[in-house]
């Protein structure tokens, strides 16, 4: 799907995505049309031993459409990507579950949500966390880096997605898993380029 946008509708999706976003950075509870913050998360079936351990302001945080680790644990010591990690609160989830000895990366696009996730994670105790800035279609990791690839509500976003999975795939260690939370189209997609651009830029 990715290769029938021209530059500029690209440009045009980058910058209403990004405009979105950057409310939700601010204000999730009043920019986002999920459940949100320890209530999103407890809706979600999030462990509430986890949960008890976030600080309000962290849990506040929390916008997502789902919970990826409703589809298995993370095991101690495996390395993570959160892609499209937002405030970084699945992020700070993951880093607890793989502890010390493991990793977890939080990557996104939008600037002013890696810096609500950096002053999160300024709010734990946990040094097994980096955030930084990329695109779920272009990642900026070796093959095979990667345990495991976990991501919520953030595929539907993206332009081209058999682009995105296939960089997936290229960044996950042989017999490593993909968690995805997301939301589907249950009705035909519109027809023309231009409609498709307005669904994400509008």
């Amino acid at each position: 799907m990715g290769n029938i946008f021209t530059s500029e509708d690209r440009k045009r999706i980058k910058e209403g995505i990004a405009g979105k976003y950057v409310k939700v950075a601010i204000s999730p509870e009043e920019s986002f049309k999920y459940p949100t913050g320890r209530a999103g998360l407890e809706a979600q079936n999030y462990d509430p031993e986890i949960l008890n351990a976030l600080s309000e302001e962290v849990s506040a945080s929390y916008c997502g459409v789902g919970n990826p680790f409703s589809l298995g644990p993370l095991r101690t010591g495996e390395t993570v990507l959160d892609i499209g990690c937002g405030a970084g609160v699945d992020s700070i989830i993951a880093a607890t579950m793989v502890g010390p000895d493991g990793r977890v990366v939080g990557m996104d696009l939008i600037p002013e949500m890696l810096e609500r996730a950096r002053d999160n994670l300024r709010k734990t105790s946990l040094e097994n966390v980096t955030f930084q800035e990329g695109s779920a279609e272009d990642l900026p990791f070796p093959e095979a880096s990667f345990d495991v690839v976990i991501s919520n509500g953030v595929f539907n976003l993206v332009p081209d997605k058999e682009e995105a999975l296939k960089d997936v795939i290229r960044v996950l260690k042989p017999g490593g898993r993909f968690m995805l939370a997301d939301q589907v189209l249950t009705t035909s997609q519109p027809a023309d380029t231009k409609s498709m651009v307005e669904s994400w830029a509008g």
